[in-house]
């Protein structure tokens, strides 16, 4: 190890490009997800195949009876799911033909292998009719829990928005749809969010992903750096330099994605001098230096979660210091989390406090929006003695009357005693459920296990199989709504009672157990994560 170092310093005195550039590679995760450039390159080889009905069935080696078991169920929940939903099905599949993010959705709810033929037969719908309490309803008058938290806007209930929405607009019809010039209640919402987020000034946009281009341009622009850091598998929308390797046309250019709670990554930001901000979504400390959990993704039994507020709160508080030393923009990217985890967000959560921070989401009270909030030294467009040399960002929807009327009244409820009750032992309360549920699962002899982050679940799985992904369809069947990604991402809104939960638990039990009955968790010895992936390997090479 010794002269390893020794070794370095010397490269790092006598070539010290060379140097900067092994140090970079060093810091990345040492994985797919960490390099970007191979990423993309695998995703462009590798190629698409398909099981017919005679693999779908055996693709783990099962032997001819459990293959029976699971054939049969798999048409008879097709045809359940059919029934009980027609009109909702129906109406998607109408639909889906004109709409191409739904093809996309359909396309990847499992992994692609297993796609086509459940695409055929298990067929779900994509619209709702109504949502009250904690649950939805749809096209059918069927009602689920909703585990959806639509994609992480709503933290208080579909009733707490309902109010928001109607009350924005009754505030703010009078000048809809007048844009451009500002209704008065933008005034007070500037306010709130700086005394909320700490900051000196605020922009609005459009959505979370807008909100974090232009922080990332006014970093570039003041620091006058190009480069960016990310952490490996951190979603920061879906715009290129914050989305390497597949789902980007363009291959990373300005963009460093390095490994997440690791001491390699602040060195490098110790030691370049082309680094304008770090980007941080909290959320990553949930599944750190792995890509956003979706059940397409699910190969095997390999994917793990888990959570750990105190040595996050210490890897924060490290980055940062060494933001602070090296004059790097520190960007919280609190779009997603922003006030789930506190009336405060993730800054007073962990107590750290950033440069410029993103929120979106629940922000608007159930419109759309994005917000950045920021230190004046980095939030100014323009400089007085360079009239030329400026940041340009407009939209013509920012500062929307509508938007901003919901954000008031989301804002006037925040502050509110019975809003702030909830946060009240937050995070004690959502760790006994998740206790609870892995107790109920470990006692049912399920394979199933949760981790969370407050009230933002995963589930994994402890037993090595391919058809882990099933099981989205056995929970939408007991009446539990899932978005897109499924079993990969729960989001419980926080007005869930005790009962609400024990009843989402009870429906766990019920899925679980008929999932096992039908034969998609059938296991022998051989049958490993490593056997699976290795099986994959040979479909992928020699089909």
């Amino acid at each position: 190890m010794n002269s390893t170092w020794i070794s370095l310093g010397a490269l790092a005195a006598l070539a010290p490009a060379a140097y900067r550039r092994i140090q970079l590679s060093r810091a990345k995760h040492r994985s797919l997800a960490g390099h970007s450039r191979m990423a993309k390159r695998l995703a462009r080889w590798l190629p698409g195949y398909a099981f017919e009905e005679a693999e779908f069935f055996g693709c783990d080696g099962a032997p001819a009876d459990v293959q029976a078991l699971r054939r049969k169920a798999f048409f008879e929940l097709g045809q359940t799911l059919q029934t009980r939903h027609r009109l909702s099905i129906e109406a998607t599949a109408a639909a889906r033909e004109d709409i191409s993010d739904m093809q996309f959705i359909a396309a990847y709810r499992v992994p692609f292998q297993f796609s086509p033929l459940v695409q055929k037969h298990l067929k779900v719908g994509s619209f709702l009719q109504s949502a009250q309490g904690v649950q939805v309803t749809d096209l059918d008058g069927q009602s689920f829990y909703d585990l959806t938290g639509s994609y992480g806007v709503n933290v208080f209930g579909a009733d707490f928005y309902k109010h928001t929405m109607a009350e924005g607009l009754a505030l703010t019809q009078a000048m809809c749809p007048v844009l451009g010039s500002y209704h008065p209640v933008v005034a007070s919402n500037a306010a709130r969010l700086k005394a909320i987020s700490g900051m000196d000034e605020v922009s609005f946009h459009m959505s979370g992903t807008e909100a974090v281009m232009q922080a990332v341009r006014l970093a570039r622009y003041h620091t006058r750096r190009k480069n960016i850091v990310r952490f490996c598998g951190a979603y920061h929308g879906w715009w290129e330099d914050v989305q390497p390797g597949p789902g980007n046309p363009m291959p990373p250019r300005e963009t460093y994605t390095l490994s997440d709670m690791n001491e390699r990554s602040l060195d490098v930001l110790r030691t370049r001098k082309d680094i304008a901000c770090v980007l941080i979504n909290p959320l990553q400390a949930l599944h750190t230096n792995a890509n956003a959990p979706g059940d397409s993704t699910l190969v095997d039994s390999s994917r793990r979660a888990a959570y750990d507020r105190q040595a996050y709160t210490v890897w924060l508080k490290a980055l940062r210091q060494v933001c602070t030393d090296k004059g790097i923009v520190l960007i919280f990217d609190e779009v997603f989390l922003g006030f789930r985890l506190a009336a405060g967000g993730a800054q007073a959560y962990f107590g750290v406090q950033a440069d410029m921070v993103t929120y979106g989401k629940t922000l608007g009270g159930g419109f759309p929006v994005g917000v950045v909030c920021g230190k004046a030294q980095w939030m100014h467009r323009f400089h007085s003695d360079r009239p030329a040399d400026i940041c340009f960002a407009r939209g013509t929807f920012n500062a929307h009357p509508a938007v901003m009327g919901a954000m008031s009244a989301f804002l006037d409820q925040l502050g509110k005693a019975e809003t702030q009750a909830l946060y009240e032992g937050l995070d004690e309360r959502w760790n006994a459920r998740a206790q609870h549920f892995n107790r109920t699962m470990q006692a049912e002899g399920v394979p199933l296990q949760a981790a969370n982050m407050s009230s933002v679940w995963t589930l994994f799985y402890t037993q090595p199989s391919r058809y882990n992904w099933m099981l989205q369809y056995y929970l939408r069947l007991h009446g539990l709504a899932l978005s897109w990604v499924g079993t990969g991402r729960l989001i419980f809104s926080l007005n869930y009672s005790d009962a609400d939960f024990e009843a989402v638990v009870q429906r766990f039990v019920w899925a679980t157990q008929q999932m096992q009955q039908d034969g998609w968790w059938w296991h022998t010895p051989t049958l490993t994560n490593r056997s699976i992936r290795r099986r994959i390997l040979k479909e992928t090479l020699f089909r």
